[in-house]
């Protein structure tokens, strides 16, 4: 009884917040009824939680590329949420409470405190970072989330750090991509209509600049859309079986670029990624990288109790990461490495499609490893504290040449050595020998050299961890990227006046 009643609870909640697909509305509602279900009935519900055919994907994003966005309503609704256009100076603090600051309404796809990753987690530092400088940011998130995700949270708005999360639930789904995102823009109005923001920052994906850019040509505020990543790149490297040449991929490509072009501003992380956009007709395009917040600039905490918790002797060098765990993050080459050396020990934080595989490869080769599983945000700082060396052995595939990542980073900043593959993502933030060591991705005799003399030289690793600490401290403070905003939102928001 206690199953159908979530089932049902489930169903209502599902059919309310998902998509038009009756198959993806039931292994939502299947989702929730997982958690409540005795464990001899789980294996025949979850047959339900398939994913969807690729092939209806391919056909929302061709309705997506060949679909115009609404016309504009009448200008007395631009000016109805026309705002103070003032931008706070570089290195300016919060205004007077006289003054009332610029507004910024960011566009998420999921936030905390329902999801944890490192998407979040910027989207957080970077809100926090600009209320610091003097703006006022809000986020929303999209059509739908966390309850569409099969997170029972109905709450319509949330705070986060004092950040307020305004959340899009509609009481009916939308009939389509097209019709998502006009409902989305719907809801969102009234955000618009009462918070007048300034500028409309929407993050990846596309689908997200596309209910910014509804709401551009509704209400005449400027759009920021930042490329986070190459969503066609990220789904290419999970699938193997897939190439360029994929219908999927190229539909894509040319949804994610369109939306690029329209915005007044494109935002993305790093110079391959800069490179990669202007290559597609791009053009004002802002780099801001990938950052730390201040308190990763402290001394670690004392690692040894973990350590004990763990299972790890004292005097052991501890090789390890923490990431989600994806084929092209090359954990496996890691993994291969330990094997060739088997005089260290690695520790795996986190979670991901790839680790049962990784756990079954790390006990058939004798590596000594310590998968965790994923961790709280605020302990990942404890489990860096075991470290000798931070390990980033991401492949050689595209995603990862141009996408940096966000966790070495964070290791750096703790002055733990990082060894990475030398792709170019990973070559804006290490400098061979001087900041950290790059090595041949994808090549396990390659890397177990390269361990070997950070593993028996305890004095370059002091130097190398404190070289990327001071590197981190002068260029890599959320504080410090994020000012990159101020003049650009600027400009933006005095051309839409």
């Amino acid at each position: 009884m206690q199953v159908a009643k979530m089932i049902f609870f489930s169903a209502v909640l599902a059919w309310r917040h998902a998509r038009d697909d009756p198959r993806r509305a039931l292994r939502l509602a299947v989702r929730l009824a997982l958690r409540a279900a005795p464990a001899r009935t789980r294996p025949r519900l979850a047959k339900w939680t398939k994913p969807t055919p690729k092939s209806n994907e391919t056909h929302a994003l061709e309705e997506l590329l060949t679909t115009p966005r609404a016309a504009a309503p009448p200008r007395a609704a631009a000016e109805r949420v026309r705002g103070p256009l003032t931008m706070p100076e570089h290195g300016e603090g919060p205004p007077h409470t006289e003054r009332q600051p610029t507004r910024v309404l960011h566009f998420v796809t999921n936030a905390l405190p329902a999801t944890q990753a490192g998407y979040t987690v910027r989207t957080q530092r970077i809100v926090c970072a600009q209320r610091e400088l003097g703006l006022e940011p809000h986020v929303v998130t999209r059509l739908g989330y966390p309850l569409a995700q099969g997170i029972g949270d109905a709450r319509a708005e949330v705070a986060v750090d004092g950040i307020p999360y305004h959340r899009l639930l509609p009481w009916l789904p939308a009939r389509g991509p097209v019709r998502e995102i006009r409902k989305a823009a719907d809801l969102a109005g009234h955000l618009v209509e009462r918070l007048r923001p300034s500028v409309l920052h929407a993050a990846s994906n596309h689908l997200n600049a596309a209910v910014a850019l509804e709401l551009r040509d509704r209400y005449g505020v400027p759009v920021a859309y930042e490329v986070r990543g190459f969503l066609e790149d990220s789904w290419l490297s999970r699938d193997p079986a897939r190439t360029e040449s994929d219908e999927f991929y190229r539909l894509t490509r040319e949804v994610e670029t369109a939306r690029m072009r329209a915005a007044d501003l494109v935002v993305t992380l790093g110079e391959a990624m800069r490179e990669e956009i202007e290559s597609r007709g791009v053009d004002n395009v802002l780099v801001v990288p990938n950052a730390v917040d201040d308190s990763f600039l402290e001394p670690l905490p004392d690692g040894a109790k973990l350590r004990a918790e763990l299972g790890i002797a004292p005097g052991d060098v501890v090789v390890g990461l923490t990431s989600t765990f994806y084929g092209f993050e090359g954990i496996a080459t890691l993994i291969e490495a330990a094997a060739l050396r088997r005089d260290f020990t690695l520790l795996l934080v986190g979670d991901g499609p790839e680790r049962p595989a990784l756990e079954r490869r790390a006990a058939e080769l004798g590596v000594p490893a310590v998968f965790t599983g994923r961790v709280p945000v605020d302990q990942v700082r404890r489990y860096q504290a075991v470290l000798d060396v931070f390990a980033v052995p991401r492949t050689a595939d595209r995603v990862c040449r141009l996408v940096t990542p966000l966790k070495p980073l964070e290791a750096m900043a703790g002055a733990i050595p990082v060894i990475a593959s030398d792709v170019r993502a990973l070559r804006e933030i290490i400098e061979p020998g001087v900041t950290g060591t790059l090595t041949v991705p994808e090549d396990p005799e390659a890397w177990a050299n390269c361990l070997d003399q950070l593993i028996y030289s305890p004095k370059t690793r002091g130097e190398i961890g404190q070289a990327g600490r001071e590197w981190v401290a002068q260029y890599r403070t959320w504080r410090a990227v994020t000012a990159r905003y101020l003049d650009r939102y600027r400009e933006i928001a005095s051309t839409a006046s």
